[in-house]
């Protein structure tokens, strides 16, 4: 990489991580100031994810559908759209999703608000059997002042879920300055051209280290433990030259309970295992998990169809899956296969803590 490039890629991410401080310093709820349950990223024209703040790791695969929503509004700058849909690029409903306009393509922000209401406190009930019980479903629509009204009635402890979506709004108002004085500095053109570079440089080095492995095809499975009984998954992983294909066929049929995952967050997981064992230092970006197939049968565990209740997958589900896909590829380091969620309130607050010691 040359040297303009580096610098350019550089504040690119920088943008990504100022995005992260904003909305970690500017945010009401413990569960983003403190636990910090939440990422931004910059994305090209094209919807591409260009740089991503290392936040967390489940949110890279569902925000490229997010944007692509995003874009069929034809958001201009200054324009922020909302969505909190599990099965439109989102995860699970806590998990509320901005998109906005800048000069050069996009920023997004996800963050994990503490209660999106449903019918328990903190939006996680346990036994939820459909995504209507678990909170408010937001499609992609702009954001604007009823939109954000009618968001926060729906919500246990409205004042704190305003000041959070506050402090969202804020780290895009900060994107797009920092993408405005970044193309005045560099030239428009320049950046653009950078942006495709960067995205065909991390899809290059993770070409390059997958060709690295052996070729071959192998499987493994583990069960998550549903409220009733057991739910198997099962991965199949195929190295083949410069790209691997991940696919759970076989994997058990959706949870009548919240135990499922959108396609979304399943890409989530494997592109994690991905990125581990090829180039875990590449700064994060779309580019880099081009390589990289995920497919499973509609209406299974890891591809639910909507309504499901999709609570649970998006933190025990998805460990899990990454405990299968690494145990598929030989490498057995995989964690507890949980995220040991907490989460308790009442009409007054809400309080959700994940314990140390998940994946």
């Amino acid at each position: 990489m040359n040297v303009e490039l580096q610098v350019i890629g550089s504040a690119l991410r920088a943008v990504a991580e100022e995005m992260g401080a904003v909305l970690v310093r500017s945010a009401f709820s413990a569960n983003i100031k403190e636990r910090r349950d939440c990422s931004t990223a910059i994305f090209d024209e094209a919807g591409r994810m260009i740089a991503q703040a290392e936040h967390i790791p489940v949110h890279l695969g569902a925000m490229p559908d997010a944007v692509a929503a995003a874009m069929t509004l034809g958001l201009t700058p200054g324009e922020v759209c909302v969505l909190d849909a599990p099965f439109t690029g989102g995860t699970h409903l806590p998990d509320v999703t901005l998109v906005s306009r800048t000069a050069l393509g996009y920023a997004v922000s996800r963050a994990h608000h503490a209660d999106v209401g449903g019918m328990e406190p903190a939006s996680l009930p346990a036994f939820s059997r459909e995504l209507y019980q678990e909170g408010l479903i937001i499609p992609p629509v702009r954001l604007t002042g009823e939109v954000a009204t009618l968001f926060v009635a729906n919500a246990r402890n409205p004042q704190e879920r305003r000041g959070d979506l506050r402090a969202q709004i804020a780290a895009h108002g900060l994107a797009e300055r920092r993408i405005d004085e970044l193309c005045a500095r560099r030239g428009r053109e320049r950046v653009a051209a950078a942006m495709d570079e960067l995205y065909a440089y991390s899809e290059r080095m993770v070409r390059a280290a997958i060709a690295q492995l052996p070729d071959g095809r192998w499987s493994a499975e583990d069960v998550v433990e549903a409220v009733e009984g057991e739910l198997t998954i099962r991965a199949t992983v195929e190295v083949r030259g410069d790209e691997i294909d991940i696919d759970f066929a076989g994997t058990d049929a959706q949870d009548s309970y919240n135990l499922n995952c959108p396609l979304s967050v399943t890409r989530s997981a494997c592109y994690f295992v991905v990125r581990c064992l090829t180039e875990p230092d590449l700064p994060a970006s779309g580019g880099a998990f081009a390589p990289v197939s995920v497919t499973a049968p509609e209406g299974c565990l890891v591809n639910a169809r909507s309504p499901a209740a999709v609570v649970a997958g998006n933190t025990e589900t998805s460990s899990r899956i990454v405990d299968v896909v690494f145990r598929a590829f030989g490498e057995f380091a995989q964690g507890q296969g949980t995220m040991n969620n907490v989460a308790l309130g009442n009409d007054r607050f809400t309080y959700y803590e994940t314990i140390g010691g998940g994946q």
